[in-house]
């Protein structure tokens, strides 16, 4: 009898194992690799939309760059130089997407009086890198197209960083625990915390309602992918950001809820300022309120004295 409870216990404990091991994987393959939009399909919806205008984009100034990160592998970006100024905006898109999505905020920094740089996340576009994480490791992206603006601009330039979902996370991770060296941050939907952000996902997807599911994550990201999800949190280091952030959701949005911008303004000590749209879905708030939009962030520029020179 206490063999056959032994025997028992053994395979009820391997195949909790097992099924442990595959969830981990599953879950943590959903973050890692999530399913990215293709290149094609962003581009043509970008100037079907008419928020691309290809006849422009061919005909602007530009140049294309290969930015090494230190995380070893190799970032394209773009400079888009229409103007004659060394003030310069970096756009960090969402994740998914790519640095053609970035381009609809161009033609808005271009009439504010600043230059352009848009480049893809890693495992994003042209970029390299094998896994998404959200922003732990994209901050270090953002710190080497950083330094490779302000080599190009110079140390008097004034440099603008804007990022939406995703980047917008990674913007305020890269100011809170790399470096503030950027003069100004715009922050449009981003998450507060990663790990709450995943819990959010997982009660609205699936019928999990345990934190279990976030232990497992933790674990496994940790040991494929060197990071767990509660250091993706902007949340924890926004009150360290001394320059001026801008901060704008969109009450509509259901994926990453406006609370946690709302969170995040509050945290953030110094110059600041919060916008939330009425009209908007997730990442849309430009998208549905352009013209309001630009008047947001033409206002924050020039509360804090940080509008280009046209």
């Amino acid at each position: 009898m206490k063999k056959r409870v032994i025997v028992w216990t053994s395979i009820f404990t391997s195949i909790l194992t097992a099924v442990a091991t595959v969830f981990g994987f599953f879950l943590t393959n959903k973050l890692m690799y999530m399913k990215k939009k293709e290149d094609d399909f962003i581009y043509n919806r970008e100037i079907t939309s008419k928020r691309l205008d290809e006849v422009w984009f061919n005909a602007v100034n530009k140049l294309e760059r290969w930015i090494p990160s230190k995380n070893g592998y190799s970032l394209k970006a773009i400079f888009i130089e229409p103007l004659q100024t060394k003030n310069y905006v970096i756009i960090c898109h969402g994740v998914t997407e790519n640095k053609i999505n970035s381009l609809r905020f161009v033609r808005m920094f271009e009439r504010l009086g600043f230059n352009c740089v848009v480049y893809d996340h890693r495992r994003h576009g042209d970029s390299g890198g094998k896994t998404t994480s959200f922003g732990y490791y994209e901050k270090m992206d953002l710190q080497a197209i950083v330094e490779a603006v302000r080599e190009r601009a110079g140390e008097k330039a004034v440099i603008g960083i804007h990022g939406e979902s995703m980047g917008a996370a990674t913007t305020l991770l890269y100011a809170g625990s790399i470096i503030d060296d950027a003069d100004f941050y715009i922050s449009d939907c981003a998450f507060s915390d990663f790990e709450d952000q995943v819990y959010h996902l997982l009660t609205q997807t699936t019928p999990l309602r345990s934190s279990l599911a976030i232990r497992f994550a933790n674990l496994f990201l940790k040991w494929r992918d060197g990071y767990t999800l509660n250091l993706v949190s902007p949340i924890d280091v926004v009150d360290k950001i001394e320059k001026p952030v801008l901060f704008i959701h969109s009450m509509e949005d259901d994926f990453i809820l406006p609370k946690m911008t709302e969170d995040l303004y509050e945290k953030k000590k110094g110059p600041k300022m919060l916008k939330l749209f009425d009209v908007g879905a997730h990442a849309k708030s430009f998208n549905e309120n352009s013209k309001e939009y630009e008047e947001v962030v033409s206002d924050f520029l020039k509360q804090y004295s940080l509008l280009g020179e046209k």
